[in-house]
């Protein structure tokens, strides 16, 4: 518990070492018992005594709490998992070769009306949209005050599209070229822009949302990733991506929409906790 203490005897101060696996919390209640066995010693205080000078409340604002720790890792957890499954999808297709047959196979659906619907479903992950769906929500966030929000929002759709570019210089990988394309596109194929900038664009708007009406968060989840999917697939569907793109781009879509939720989430825990100490002091 203890890995080394000393003691300046002539100014009083005590430095106390603990082991690194010690948790803050742990080492907050330790301090606090200490604090009240002297007191009760001094000023005769019966056991049962509520200790008044270190709240359990203020404890909470000071240190991370290990139920905030464990909560974070058991929401974590089926993003690991999912983001595990993308990556042996996508390498099981590319290994065994089935790129090339799964679009084949999506070929055989083509019709006119269904050709103009994938376009209408692909149209809602090109960047005119998609810019134009950014700055909508970063206006709408920025009017209701939820400058925290909108910050981590733009950072998350430009750290998006710059990490996308980043990763299709490095692999280079050039599009599938087995029917004659409907629509207009460039730059290269992996990872799939559209699938991973979607995942991280209405991923963020979906969140959002959930959190402002929690009553419709399964209805809001069941949406979002129904678009989510539903870009991905048309990009499948028109020819213009191999199926290891796309799931590459969910990947990691995903991580980055995660690491930019609990950077959300972290800003505004200590956000909350500086306001209630702030208020205490003021009181």
């Amino acid at each position: 518990m203890i890995f080394q203490a000393s003691a300046n005897h002539l100014t009083g101060n005590v430095l106390v070492l603990f082991q690194p696996d010690f948790s803050p919390n742990a080492i907050a209640w330790l301090l606090q018992n200490i604090v009240l066995d002297y007191t009760r010693v001094h000023k005769q205080l019966p056991p049962s005594s509520a200790p008044e000078f270190i709240p359990s409340k203020s404890l909470s604002r000071v240190v991370l709490s290990d139920t905030t720790v464990n909560q974070w890792r058991s929401q974590l957890i089926p993003v690991a998992a999912a983001f595990s499954a993308l990556s042996l999808g996508a390498a099981l297709l590319h290994i065994n070769g089935l790129d090339t047959s799964i679009l084949l196979t999506l070929q055989k659906l083509h019709t006119p009306l269904l050709d103009r619907l994938m376009v209408g479903i692909t149209s809602l992950g090109e960047p005119p949209l998609l810019i134009l769906s950014c700055l909508t929500w970063e206006a709408l966030l920025l009017y209701r005050r939820r400058r925290l929000q909108a910050t981590i929002f733009g950072m998350a759709a430009v750290g998006a599209i710059s990490l996308n570019y980043l990763l299709k210089e490095l692999f280079v990988r050039a599009r599938p070229a087995l029917w004659d394309y409907i629509i207009n596109v460039n730059h290269y194929s992996f990872p799939s822009g559209h699938a991973m900038v979607s995942m991280v664009v209405y991923g963020c708007m979906g969140y959002s949302l959930s959190k402002e009406f929690p009553q419709w968060r399964s209805q809001i989840f069941t949406l979002t990733v129904t678009l989510i999917l539903a870009i991905g697939f048309s990009r499948l569907y028109l020819g213009v991506h191999w199926p290891t793109d796309v799931i590459a781009g969910y990947a990691v879509g995903l991580v980055w929409l995660t690491a930019c939720v609990v950077n959300q989430a972290c800003q505004a825990s200590k956000s909350a906790e500086l306001k209630t100490e702030l208020g205490g002091v003021l009181v």
